[in-house]
């Protein structure tokens, strides 16, 4: 895992997420670790990472430790649950998710220069 990824292990990191949406772009990585799919998934982003780290904050979510964390983002984001995905949050709000073989990292570029 790149080492800037913040991991996302509680609500209140959550909740400090969403407020920092409204200052720059927040991507939360939901993976399983059990899951071939989205090994394949976070292996792709891991290759193509070359971004400038100061303009977004990218999020870690690790669904078997922290299922209820998901469904905390689904339930605030109304965003259907899937496994891997990338949710993108700007002032507070889903701007984009994207999941199975659609993550990687210029899918992931592309996405946050909209």
């Amino acid at each position: 895992m790149i080492s800037t990824w913040k991991i996302l292990e509680n609500i209140e990191q959550l909740d400090q997420a969403i407020q920092d949406s409204h200052q720059k772009p927040i991507v939360f990585f939901k993976h399983s670790v059990t899951c071939g799919i989205s090994a394949k998934a976070k292996f792709m982003l891991e290759q193509g990472w070359g971004f400038d780290e100061d303009l977004f904050d990218f999020y870690y979510l690790d669904l078997l430790s922290n299922r209820a964390i998901s469904n905390e983002i689904a339930n605030r984001f109304n965003v259907h649950h899937k496994s891997p995905q990338i949710i993108i949050l700007k002032g507070g709000k889903s701007v984009k998710d994207m999941s199975h073989h659609r993550i990687s990292a210029s899918s992931l570029k592309n996405a946050l220069d909209k």
